[in-house]
């Protein structure tokens, strides 16, 4: 197991200005025979034009300019399947998703049914698996897309995520999860995991999770190489759990001591993931916390969600400069994918 710590300080700052090569976006809808609705689904490109807008743009964080609807660069692309936490969307990891893309990259992201940010169902939410299959139904598009799929190296698909999303990259890769570890988790952590609390919050009752459906294998067989960040549900799991993963593992984790998220801490005692898989490369960052990775934000980003009482997700540990981090997360993950 390679095991690094990343000092966000010492890193080189990226400039989220500008990319230096253009990265274009394409956003669209598509059918998911395993959900009730439809599913929302961008695709981020290397291309060429004018007139960049910047997306992912508010009034908290920093977007990334893109050309919407461009055309992409001739060539053979790998692509990189993007997967979003509890609650968040594909918006809020453009800054991933575009620097990816502007390497070479064709980065596929969905806004997953039932546990994105305008579309939190508690009943459902807790199906890891949904996602899973929503990350592989939009592959199956892009490779049937006739614009995309002529420009796909099928040799080369990826798959990444932040959170409950790098769960999902974990379990494309061929990670098997245990409910009983999500339940003793809880029992541990208490009021103190959101997660655990809207579970605990809902008249959703834990034990109608289906058992089988939790603990069965995701794995897309042409995802051939996995980057995780700070992800989730990786509780209990035993060397049978993990038996199908054979991609190239990256595993990052954000902060440490006080810092360090418990349901995220894949060295933590009640996971000890990282011990299950002594072939991943590791990489610690520090100083940072769980939400570093969900952007650069603005100076009155802080001041408008606590006015506003939501999560302080603009809130880092003292000597956190979120740009380095974020360049850190970024450079690992393309030199894990051999990006240019």
């Amino acid at each position: 197991m390679k095991h690094t710590l990343l000092a966000a300080a010492l890193v080189l700052p990226i400039g989220f200005e500008a990319l230096a090569q253009d990265v274009g976006l394409v956003e669209r809808t598509i059918p998911v025979p395993h959900h009730s609705q439809d599913m929302e689904m961008s695709v981020m490109f290397p291309a060429t034009g004018q007139d960049a807008i910047m997306f992912a743009d508010n009034a908290v964080f920093y977007g990334t300019p893109v050309l919407k609807d461009a055309m992409p660069l001739a060539g053979q692309h790998p692509v990189v399947l993007m997967s979003h936490g509890w609650g968040g969307n594909y918006a809020r990891m453009a800054w991933l998703s575009a620097a990816l893309a502007e390497r070479g990259a064709i980065v596929v992201a969905v806004n997953h049914p039932n546990s994105t940010t305008f579309d939190l169902d508690l009943d459902e939410a807790f199906n890891h698996w949904t996602r899973a299959e929503d990350l592989s139904a939009a592959l199956d598009s892009v490779l049937k897309d006739p614009t995309f799929a002529p420009l796909i190296d099928e040799t080369r698909i990826y798959a990444a995520g932040f959170s409950y999303g790098g769960w999902t990259a974990l379990s494309l890769g061929g990670v098997r999860a245990n409910r009983d570890g999500l339940f003793s988790y809880c029992e541990a952590a208490g009021p103190q995991s959101q997660f655990c609390a809207e579970l605990t919050k809902s008249a959703h009752d834990p034990a109608s999770i289906d058992e089988d459906k939790y603990n069965a294998s995701y794995k897309d067989a042409r995802v051939s190489r996995v980057a995780a960040i700070d992800p989730g549900l990786t509780w209990e799991l035993t060397s049978g759990d993990v038996v199908d993963l054979d991609a190239p593992l990256l595993l990052i984790g954000l902060g440490e001591g006080d810092d360090r998220l418990a349901a995220t801490d894949t060295s933590a005692r009640g996971s000890n993931f990282e011990a299950l898989v002594p072939q991943a490369s590791v990489q610690d960052i520090a100083p940072a916390m769980h939400f570093t990775a969900l952007g650069v934000c603005k100076p009155a980003g802080k001041a408008i969600l606590l006015e506003e009482k939501d999560d302080p997700v603009c809130t880092d540990p003292e000597g956190t400069d979120r740009a380095q981090v974020l360049g850190a997360i970024i450079d690992s993950v393309a030199d894990h994918f051999d990006l240019n």
